[in-house]
């Protein structure tokens, strides 16, 4: 009998595989995490943050006031308004250092950013400011949560960023009048990326995601689903 060719061989094997990480995604979308629902019901919410997502990548945008302020104090100091009037949010991602740095158009798209971000990669903190922010939109989702929460998702992000001697570290060359990069805690892959790092962030405010979410079409809708 003929033995297969390597390249069904090789075909079979990309099948499976693409297989396997739908059906990762799907489980991961649609298994919660936690597993069951808090115990008891938190403190009455009083604080609403948004993550705000596009196609490939989500953010967390949590609302201004002179506590936030002087917790992200050195953003002014880097340059960042965010105690401009008009400002309303200060909006927090993670991700890929060469993707985020390298790629800020799709038309600028490179081969060794893509590489890295399938691979292993340093990873950045991306800090912007946005003023009033449209509710609903199909890509913002707002969720309540108690003050308690809203302390320990700040407690989060503060320790997303790498400390230096003078506090977090800012990516030289790599800032605008209203958004800038920060050195980050962590490694980037394909497996913990971008979605996976606002996803962690949600749970510690006490809201329930998908069991993995790396995209983020999959953690909106386990959002929405058990939240």
């Amino acid at each position: 009998m003929k033995k297969p060719s390597l390249v069904k061989k090789l075909g079979r094997f990309f099948a499976i595989l693409v297989v396997a990480i739908v059906l990762a995604v799907v489980l991961g979308t649609f298994i919660p995490r936690p597993l069951l629902p808090a115990a008891a019901a938190d403190p009455v919410a009083t604080r609403h943050i948004l993550v705000l997502k596009n196609p490939i990548h989500t953010d967390i945008a949590v609302p201004v006031d002179d506590d936030v302020r002087k917790r992200f104090h050195f953003l002014v100091d880097g340059g960042i308004p965010d105690d401009m009037a008009g400002v309303r949010y200060i909006v927090f991602g993670w991700g890929g250092r060469a993707f985020y740095l390298e790629t800020p158009t799709w038309s600028e798209l490179k081969a060794v950013p893509v590489m890295k971000a399938l691979t292993l990669d340093a990873s950045v903190m991306h800090i912007d400011v946005a003023g009033n922010i449209v509710e609903p939109h199909p890509d913002v989702a707002g969720f309540d949560i108690s003050e308690e929460r809203f302390a320990a998702l700040l407690d989060f992000i503060t320790a997303s960023f790498q400390q230096g001697p003078n506090g977090p570290i800012p990516v030289e060359n790599a800032a605008s009048r209203f958004d800038r990069f920060y050195e980050a805690n962590g490694h980037f892959n394909a497996l913990v990326g971008c979605n996976t790092w606002t996803a962690a962030a949600l749970r510690i405010a006490g809201l329930r995601t998908g069991w993995w979410n790396p995209l983020p079409a999959s953690l909106d809708l386990s959002m929405r689903i058990y939240n």
